[in-house]
């Protein structure tokens, strides 16, 4: 049944020769890529290992069992461990997203709703930045528009695991299937008669690139600089410090007017701009191969909905996997496994079932 994993393991041994070899960690840059790929597929190795060691005890005990009971009793024991072990290995050789083990750009915007829409987006971020404190990710906030009354019209965060990550818990991986249209449902600090209002912000999800990730021609980029707007400040309203960059033949636009100089601005949105291109080449890519990822909406339409909040009754309800649950104070203060694990699920279901 997984005739091909002999493939695997056989690089697998020979990624360990390689990196037993000092003279491979002389370039850093290979020594990662290999370690990385080792750090692949070691679980799967371990695990193929253990089904066929089953397998041959299953063997032994069938064949002992004939002559001692004690043996034959052990063959359903070792049946159901060996079925357990075939779930996992197939799990394990599901085709993996290669962004799964790189850092996020996270952006939240308000949409329908007005001020309550500002307000939610300003609850959504404290959501993110929780549940990366909760798993041990940095987090960075590169711009952010604030509202009148608190919350925000637009937030840009960078979200960041620290060093190695375990195959499928890196923060792509986890925080992919939050892009979309996020729907609250609740009485507005504004409402004086005690109405229910619907609203909506959007989320948007990238990849964080890095340069070697895209290449960028300085002569296709049109750099334009304006006075920042917001909250007080020395260098709001006095000087042209904000920044924005279009790439001219793509039209992507990438703005930045958080760092106090023009030069920190044009940096963040160079690196905002790099995460947009790369999540563009992508979704290319993926096209082209016929293989479509879930797409995240980029319109901010109630009618758009990929999750729900909904406090009077304190659920949350996530459309794309019939995911629901009654927790959702907790889930706002940064409990979100279960509501990510379930996305996880039903991606890794359907690979499955494809493959």
């Amino acid at each position: 049944m997984f005739e091909a994993v002999e493939e695997l393991v056989a690089e697998h041994a020979d990624l360990e020769k390689k990196l037993a070899d000092p003279s491979v960690h002389a370039d850093q840059a290979n020594a990662r890529k290999l370690n990385k790929r080792y750090a692949e597929l070691t679980p799967i190795v371990a695990t193929y290992r253990s089904w066929k060691q089953t397998g041959d005890d299953i063997g032994a005990a069938r064949e002992l069992g004939a002559d001692d009971p004690e043996f034959a009793a052990e063959v359903k024991d070792l049946e159901a461990q060996r079925e357990e072990l075939t779930e996992k290995l197939r799990l394990l050789l599901v085709p993996r997203d290669p962004s799964d083990d790189k850092d996020v750009i996270l952006e939240i915007k308000a949409g329908a709703g007005g001020d309550e829409s500002a307000l939610f987006a300003g609850d959504l971020l404290r959501m993110y930045l929780r549940y990366a404190e909760r798993v041990g990710w940095k987090t960075e906030i590169i711009d952010a528009t604030e509202s009148e009354l608190g919350g925000y019209k637009d937030v840009q965060v960078a979200v960041k695991s620290r060093g190695q990550t375990e195959p499928g818990q890196g923060v792509w991986a986890r925080l992919k299937y939050e892009g979309g249209v996020h729907r609250v449902q609740r009485v507005p600090a504004t409402e004086s008669q005690g109405r229910i209002h619907t609203s909506a912000a959007g989320v948007l999800v990238t990849p964080e690139a890095e340069e070697v990730d895209v290449e960028i021609n300085p002569n296709d980029l049109r750099i334009d600089v304006y006075r920042s707007s917001g909250p007080g400040g020395q260098s709001v309203n006095t000087t042209d410090s904000a920044v924005r960059i279009t790439h001219l033949p793509t039209g992507v636009v990438a703005s930045c007017q958080n760092e106090k100089s023009q030069l920190q601005n044009k940096e963040q949105a160079l690196r905002i701009l790099r995460s947009r291109l790369l999540a563009m080449a992508q979704e290319e890519a993926e096209r082209e191969a016929a293989d479509a990822r879930r797409s995240q909406v980029r319109t901010v339409d109630r009618s758009e909905k990929i999750r729900t909040y909904n406090y009077p009754e304190n659920r949350i309800s996530d459309h794309r996997v019939g995911f629901k649950a009654y927790n959702l104070d907790q889930v706002l203060d940064g409990d979100l496994d279960a509501v990510i694990q379930a996305c996880v699920d039903a991606d890794s279901a359907a690979k499955l079932a494809a493959a």
